[in-house]
């Protein structure tokens, strides 16, 4: 077995499952499912919304022993107990190299990261504070952007396994660059990447394996033939044409 990526597949023990019409068995992504095999340091999972690559990005988070709301895995807390059980139906193969870093990003409850951090924060030990590895500085004192790019800027040290779930939630195109960059270098630095997103700057991350989430489960795509790509590249190029049909009078 080669030593990277760490995760390296998951399965579905679907012989557990006994109705496939109950969630989240339901989901294309997951009643179409029998493995994934993770071989490249990038892997992106795109989809519409509600495809369920937001799900199965958590039950792989959670089936790592990350927090499902987010946080590294020394996160314990719970603000609503709403992901799915789905971690438990997956069996996970990984590499005999161990990542040393970790972090699961939630875009939608990373409020509650940094909540949870302010609160451990108070406690006058240890005197080193949880947000010294954010920059120094509370995570609600900063601008959502400001926050998701302290986090890999400053909290991602490398030789780990990040998933990130629509990073690019509160980030403009310039600071999307910005985590292409940065993600780059923790690569080059043993890093491996699971991203569910939304975001064709991101997805353009050179040699990248890229899922599409769809309601035949998951195929492995091009970059330029996703949606995202197509859709974006064609309003740009002549945002007249979508604009007069999307916003043509009765």
């Amino acid at each position: 077995m080669v030593p990277f990526p760490y995760l390296q597949e998951i399965q579905l023990k679907r012989e557990l499952i006994e109705d496939f019409d109950e969630y989240p068995f339901s989901l294309s992504v997951v009643k179409e499912l029998d493995s994934l095999r993770f071989e490249k340091p990038v892997t992106f999972l795109v989809g519409e919304n509600g495809s369920g690559k937001s799900t199965l990005l958590e039950a792989i988070a959670v089936g790592l022993g990350f927090n499902p709301e987010g946080g590294s895995r020394n996160f314990n807390f719970a603000s609503h107990a709403t992901h799915s059980n789905l971690n438990e139906y997956l069996h996970f193969k990984k590499s005999y190299r161990k990542f040393k870093d970790g972090y699961f990003l939630r875009a939608e409850s990373f409020y509650n990261v940094a909540s949870n951090i302010d609160a451990l924060d108070e406690d006058p030990w240890p005197p080193v504070k949880i947000k010294d590895s954010y920059g120094g500085k509370s995570l609600h004192a900063q601008s959502h952007g400001e926050s998701f790019l302290s986090l890999l800027m400053e909290r991602f040290g490398g030789q780990g396994l990040y998933l990130l779930d629509e990073p690019e939630a509160a980030l403009s195109p310039a600071r999307q660059l910005s985590v292409l960059a940065r993600i780059h270098e923790l690569v080059n630095n043993d890093s491996q990447f699971i991203i569910a997103t939304h975001s064709p700057i991101l997805m353009a991350y050179p040699n990248a394996e890229l899922w599409q989430v769809d309601s035949t489960g998951l195929t492995p795509t091009q970059y330029q033939d996703t949606s995202h790509y197509e859709i974006t590249r064609t309003f740009l190029n002549n945002p007249q044409v979508y604009l007069d049909e999307l916003l043509e009078d009765e």
